[in-house]
């Protein structure tokens, strides 16, 4: 896969020792795309002092692209763990932050949002949440060189969760209310593609794993990838005419953890 419309990844956690960075730098410079959206949770944590060399080159390669004569689009999409550093990071990188970004491809309404807004877990229990972030912090410092044990501890807090059904559950939801045809999300830190009442659902997995994995969308259809070599197939396969077309933000309208507002059509939400 070389080149595409639209291409998405999320969960890079920059800071934490098991993020992929270097990777991902790789990825987005060795793929022709127009639009790039960074699907939340783009940092760990609010503590820079973590970051590593890779960390701001990778940094530094956004910015680069979020010039205009580049001709190509970059959105970041807000995550939980992003929260705090939105604004600021949005000067530093020279890109648009969204709370969600609504675009049209291909005859097709395409909605990009994290996906922690699904997660009732962590919106019910904050303190709890931030000790097992500790926790998890913590045995990275411990781990080995290949960070075996965190990567474990990170699947099986997705598992013990039933994380990726209730974000797909509580996303396809949510499209359908929108009226959207696709829904792309991240969080769970696993890929997963399900299709309920004609709305598709994506989620692009993380780069904390062996496996990391990223969502191309083309005039084919919705492609899931694994870096840096398998490539699992074609996830959806569909003959879309049209191209992108962004849709206006709205000021109002802030999106509520607790319950996301329904409207008869989502537009995106700029942070």
């Amino acid at each position: 896969m070389s080149t595409c419309d639209t291409l998405i990844l999320s969960d890079l956690h920059l800071g934490a020792e098991v993020s992929r960075a270097a990777d991902a730098m790789h990825l987005i410079e060795s793929v022709d795309f127009r639009q790039l959206i960074l699907l939340g949770d783009i940092f760990h944590d609010l503590n820079f002092g973590r970051l590593t060399g890779a960390h701001w080159k990778f940094l530094s390669a956004i910015r680069k692209l979020s010039n205009p004569k580049r001709r190509r689009k970059v959105i970041w999409v807000e995550g939980n763990h992003d929260v705090g550093l939105s604004q600021l990071m949005s000067h530093l990188v020279g890109v648009p932050v969204y709370q969600r970004y609504v675009w049209e491809y291909g005859g097709k309404r395409h909605l990009a949002i994290h996906g922690h807004q699904f997660d009732r877990f962590v919106n019910r229990n904050v303190l709890l949440s931030r000790f097992f972030e500790w926790f998890y912090n913590n045995a990275q410092k411990f781990d080995s060189k290949q960070k075996s044990m965190s990567r474990w501890l990170d699947r099986l807090s997705t598992r013990w969760l039933r994380l990726s059904d209730k974000v797909a559950e509580g996303a396809l939801q949510y499209a359908q209310e929108g009226r959207a045809d696709r829904i792309f999300c991240g969080h769970t830190h696993e890929s997963r593609t399900e299709t309920r009442n004609g709305v598709e659902y994506f989620n692009t997995g993380a780069w904390m794993d062996q496996n990391a994995t990223f969502i191309a969308v083309d005039l084919r259809g919705v492609h899931l990838h694994v870096y840096p070599n398998r490539v699992p197939g074609r996830v959806a396969d569909r003959h879309p005419g049209k191209e992108r077309v962004t849709l206006p933000a709205r000021s109002a309208d802030l999106v509520d953890p607790a319950g996301l507002p329904a409207h008869p059509f989502y537009e995106s939400l700029r942070c």
